[in-house]
């Protein structure tokens, strides 16, 4: 049979406090629409449509080309969000999950299951629930003597019995498409938020002698929602452990994992060492051998076989295998170093290649540059690659040895075996295998330190 989805996702998330609509608020990584949309392709629907209301071009934007999508105008319920798909999806046969946009943490294989025991026990609506130690705020699922499920209360319409019941609703529910859209018209809103409720609908298939099931989640933390920053927090600190868990246990060592943060887009090889305090983000990519240590923040990048990371920052870079890099140096976008590269203390590379085997140890800016291989930068080097208008571009042959404190002002290119003395700021282009000085004639002034030292106004 075929499935179908709607995802709600038009409410503004008052409580968040923001001016993002609250399901485009990202949770390792990505937003919490797209963890959901990801659940939901488990089921592989036919059809996907998200509900948006709120800010609606920016939610459409996050699935532009995934989803379909309605328009919900005024935020009247649940029950009117689902209204909103009736166009794309009312007299289809088949079955339709309906799920909020602001939980997370259900997995695909729970929606899986969810769909499994919907059809299996022939139910015309089945709801996802959750045990929960403390249900306040949450809808109860009421059973009756047979445990078949009655109807679900909301919390401000329980009473104080109802308040003591642990088997919550988690917002998430499969129905037969077609008694779907039928019931739908047979909601009202007679209740404390003068909503169309899309619990309603259970009472309603019970009241026409219709078989409503729930399957319950293992695990309540799949259930949680997010209405405020704290429950943010809380679903953030459950997502990263469950991302740490699936890296452990396919071969990544972990000094801390309670105090390391991975995107849920990260790539890890086995065999890699991760210390504390390590940020991964974005399209990651860390091979195997490769060592992070604590406080390394690394986004966008590849990090090659073997790669030794101190407490640094990489963007949207490559580093290749056997490099080195760090402490406290900086790759910014754009920048490849090459095999046995090694960029040291307080060293920013900048939409640069470094070739195979070259190094700059320390207190040094490459911006815009072709660096060839062995090539080695002295301390305090800096490529001028910036004019106050445009940018340049420095050419750096193999084997070409930067004294301390050389500034080279592109346009410039230095060929291969040449040699830059320290101190020297190099404005032309210096042939292979010559020595390029570019410094004022030192000048000794015989005694006068000593005369300076006795001037009465040092005294």
């Amino acid at each position: 049979m075929t499935n179908y989805a709607i995802i709600l996702a038009a409410g503004k998330g008052t409580r968040m406090k923001s001016n993002l609509p609250k399901v485009l608020h990202k949770v390792s990584g990505i937003t919490m629409l797209e963890h959901v949309f990801r659940s939901v392709s488990a089921i592989s629907p036919a059809k996907n449509i998200t509900v948006i209301g709120h800010k609606a071009e920016s939610v459409r934007e996050v699935l532009q080309g995934k989803s379909e999508f309605a328009l919900q105008t005024e935020q009247l319920g649940t029950g009117h969000a689902v209204m909103m798909a009736q166009e794309e999806l009312a007299g289809l046969d088949g079955q339709t999950l309906v799920i909020a946009g602001d939980t997370p943490l259900i997995t695909g294989e729970s929606l899986q299951n969810l769909v499994d025991f919907h059809v299996n026990h022939k139910n015309v609506a089945t709801i996802l629930t959750a045990t929960a130690e403390d249900p306040f705020g949450y809808g109860r699922i009421i059973r009756n003597q047979n445990g078949e499920v009655v109807k679900i209360i909301e919390q401000k319409d329980a009473s104080e019995f109802e308040q003591q019941i642990k088997e919550i609703n988690t917002g998430t529910y499969i129905f037969d498409n077609k008694r779907l859209f039928d019931a739908l018209k047979d909601l009202n809103t007679n209740n404390a938020q003068g909503e169309y409720y899309l619990t309603d609908l259970i009472s309603i298939f019970r009241q026409n002698g219709e078989k409503v099931g729930a399957f319950t989640l293992h695990e309540f933390e799949e259930s949680l929602g997010v209405n405020d920053r704290a429950a943010l927090a809380i679903v953030e600190d459950v997502m990263r452990r469950r991302i740490n868990k699936k890296h452990m246990l396919n071969g990544v060592s972990f000094q801390n994992p309670k105090a390391t943060y991975i995107d849920v887009d990260v790539e890890i090889a086995p065999d890699v060492i991760i210390e504390a305090n390590v940020t991964l983000k974005g399209q990651t990519k860390i091979s195997s051998g490769a060592v992070l240590t604590n406080g390394s923040y690394i986004v966008d990048s590849l990090i090659g076989e073997n790669a030794v990371i101190t407490n640094s920052m990489i963007e949207s870079s490559k580093v290749e295998r056997n490099v080195t890099v760090g402490p406290y140096a900086h790759l910014r976008p754009d920048s490849t170093l090459k095999k046995g590269a090694h960029v040291g203390n307080f060293v920013e590379v900048k939409a640069s290649r470094l070739g195979e085997n070259s190094k700059a140890g320390h207190l040094t800016y490459i911006g815009n540059a072709e660096v060839g291989s062995d090539v080695n930068f002295g301390a305090g080097t800096i490529l001028a690659n910036y004019d106050g208008q445009n940018k340049y571009t420095t050419v750096i042959g193999n084997n070409v040895f930067i004294g301390s404190n050389s500034t080279l002002i592109a346009p410039v290119e230095l060929g291969d075996n040449a040699l830059t003395a320290a101190g020297s700021v190099i404005a032309e282009d210096v042939p292979a295998d010559a020595v390029a000085i570019a410094r004022s004639h030192q000048v000794n002034k015989e005694g006068y330190a000593r005369k300076k030292a006795h001037h009465p106004s040092q005294q």
